[in-house]
């Protein structure tokens, strides 16, 4: 009987009948605490190193802000700047004149734009958004706006350069002229037939008859507005049109040169890696040069061709040829069953880049194409060597007046924290679109 009570006292000590309620966690291991010990103090050694950083933070930031904020926003010179931080701080040293970007934001930001036409190249960042929208966004902005992304390439150079509207009007009809032959002849002739005859057709009609045809219109219909000539062109405006041009061109042309040095056909994939490999083993100030002194020499006589646009070709070129890299590298990480899947559907070689494999070799190349973006943007400084007013060209030119000179600082960091505003915007793009369209879990 004793045994028997021992066990059924054994049983009501060590089995429980009923649950005890949740406790809550302690308050050291949640919130603001919880994340603090985690991350930065989990053992010893965690915890001197964010020590010295914090020291190092506070240090940096004792003389950043002081210099930020207890500074000088109008004045006329940098003598007059010094003269007023003397007088409110007893010292020159450790304040910022930002008098400079006060006088001179309309040139950082326009160049010798003329000011009365300014609102055309603000017109034109405006349309340019509109027209990345639904790109970026298509989730969130209707399709419609889809007119305004096709339209954009011919608006944003008639609205920047002016003169008349049937330039860029003829150079959108070559492009009509070669989708709607290729559209035609493909059944005809074959894709491939079709595709190059469209090419060159589109070619001829911009080489040879565009500029004669819509001359001859414009003399009979005169519709444009006041021309701008090149040389006003500078600041952000010039390098965030010529790296929306390089960025938006490079990207189609890079898939090609992909694509073409993937060929079976050995010409095209000669041209191709022939191609990637020169322009890869070029610095980009090199193609720059070419384009400002030595392309002219290989025009006809009389030929105008825009330094502007000489550029935009070059960095256009030189960022395919990057561009063309990254998707290689993503082509090469898919598995050959995406190749197989492809064949076993029935599908041709283009419906199958388009519908298989491109989308997934893109996918997995976004952070190298956003880095090749945010590199190509950042180079577009290099274009104050041959001469063109950037806004690293303009600084110099600012402090060459007898006004500013000895001024450094302040204009190097207000073009800094621009160009950081846009790289670090492309850089968050990518993580968004790596997010939206990752599937695996």
């Amino acid at each position: 009987m004793s045994d028997t009570h021992s066990e059924t006292t054994r049983a009501v000590a060590f089995v429980r009948t009923q649950m005890l309620p949740e406790k809550a966690p302690p308050a050291t291991s949640v919130g603001i605490i919880g994340w603090l010990r985690a991350n930065l103090f989990s053992n010893a050694l965690n915890t001197v190193l964010t020590i010295v950083a914090l020291a190092f933070i506070f240090y940096i930031l004792s003389g950043l802000i002081p210099w930020m904020f207890q500074s000088v926003w109008n004045a006329d010179s940098l003598s007059e700047c010094r003269e007023i931080i003397s007088e409110a701080y007893g010292t020159t040293h450790g304040h910022a004149c930002w008098a400079v970007i006060n006088e001179r934001w309309f040139q950082l930001t326009f160049g010798f734009y003329p000011p009365e036409l300014v609102w055309r190249p603000i017109l034109a960042f405006v349309l340019l958004l509109v027209a990345l929208a639904p790109v970026l966004f298509s989730d969130r902005f209707p399709r419609q706006l889809l007119v305004v992304t096709a339209a954009y390439p011919f608006v944003m150079p008639w609205l920047m350069w002016g003169g008349t509207i049937w330039g860029p009007m003829a150079a959108a009809a070559g492009f009509a002229i070669g989708y709607f032959g290729v559209r035609v002849l493909s059944p005809i002739l074959g894709q491939l037939a079709a595709i190059i005859i469209g090419v060159v057709a589109a070619l001829i009609w911009w080489v040879v008859l565009a500029g004669p045809v819509a001359g001859a219109i414009g003399s009979i219909l005169p519709l444009g507005i006041t021309p701008v000539e090149s040389r006003q062109f500078g600041g952000f405006m010039l390098s965030i049109m010529i790296g929306v041009v390089a960025i938006g061109v490079s990207l189609p042309i890079g898939i090609v040169l992909a694509l073409g040095r993937q060929s079976n056909l050995l010409i095209v994939r000669a041209l191709c890696v022939g191609f990637i490999e020169f322009i890869r083993g070029v610095p980009l100030i090199t193609l720059l040069f070419v384009a400002s002194t030595l392309l002219n020499i290989f025009m006809p006589p009389g030929t105008n061709f825009d330094i502007i646009l000489r550029v935009m070709i070059m960095v256009t070129l030189f960022a395919a040829a990057y561009m063309a890299e990254v998707i290689r590298g993503g082509l090469a990480a898919l598995p050959k069953g995406q190749y197989e899947g492809a064949d076993s559907l029935g599908l041709n070689y283009w419906q199958a880049q388009r519908l298989i494999i491109m989308p997934q070799a893109l996918k997995i190349s976004i952070p190298g194409i956003v880095s090749t973006f945010i590199g190509i943007f950042k180079d577009t400084v290099l274009v104050s060597i041959i001469g063109l007013l950037d806004p690293l060209g303009l600084s110099n030119a600012i402090r060459a007046d007898a006004a500013w000179n000895g001024i450094y600082w302040e204009l190097f960091a207000f073009i800094g924290a621009m160009f950081f505003i846009f790289c670090f915007g492309m850089s968050r793009y990518s993580m968004y679109l790596e997010r939206k369209l990752k599937t695996s879990h």
